[in-house]
């Protein structure tokens, strides 16, 4: 038996705007300076990639991304300021999450196999 744990927040409705795949997407945006290829990185088209990041800003009330457009060069996007700090934020608050959800499964694990030797009648 194994545990798997997703995290991500939701807004009212209980729809996702922050998870794994957000996060992913803000750090292949620092990497390579461009929110068109920090979606072809991870393969997924820039238009879901820019609806991920506009969902989080409108969610957020901030802006995450500073975008360069026009021009020969097509500058692409960097993170804000923000963002470089919401991305080391959120890593540390999924990182807890997940430490204290192991240590509450360890428990819960010993306690299902005392329960299952109670009630097994294999060995009888």
């Amino acid at each position: 038996m194994e545990l798997k744990v997703k995290l991500y927040l939701t807004d009212e409705e209980g729809e996702k705007f922050m998870g794994i795949g957000v996060l992913w997407l803000l750090e292949r945006v620092a990497e390579h300076s461009s929110l068109r290829q920090g979606a072809m990185s991870l393969g997924i088209s820039y238009t879901k990639a820019l609806a991920m990041v506009q969902n989080l800003e409108r969610e957020l009330g901030i802006a995450v991304l500073n975008r360069q457009k026009g021009g020969s060069t097509r500058s692409g996007a960097t993170l804000t300021p923000f963002a470089h700090e919401f991305i080391a934020l959120y890593r540390h608050f999924e990182q807890d999450a997940k430490q204290r959800t192991e240590a509450s499964y360890h428990a819960f694990s010993a306690e299902l196999g005392t329960l299952i030797d109670r009630y097994d009648t294999t060995e009888e």
